[in-house]
């Protein structure tokens, strides 16, 4: 958005081909945690570790790339994911 007149410029905007490529993304990324997450929990490894160390993965993996602030962001944006209600498993509709 422009701040100076309120108003959206085209390149602030992502394109309908944009939006679909990360949309493929975000579910190739959700099939291959599933996949792994399968594999763990068939493997016998407890929900908490697995959750944690897909956590603390993505955290460093994030650091890396985007910096302590932009992993720090993610957590806390998830915090509030989490508090919302968004993912509680009896609450979801598929």
């Amino acid at each position: 958005m422009n701040d100076e007149v309120g108003t959206v410029s085209m390149q602030d905007v992502p394109s309908d081909v944009e939006s679909r490529i990360l949309e493929e993304m975000r579910l190739c990324a959700i099939e291959s945690h599933d996949e792994a997450w399968a594999e763990g929990r068939f493997a016998g490894i407890d929900v908490e570790i697995l959750a944690e160390t897909a956590i603390a993965t993505a955290l460093c993996a994030l650091q890396d790339e985007a910096g302590e602030e932009a992993a720090s962001d993610m957590l806390n944006r998830m915090r509030d994911r989490l508090t919302a209600g968004e993912f509680d498993s009896t609450a979801r509709h598929h």
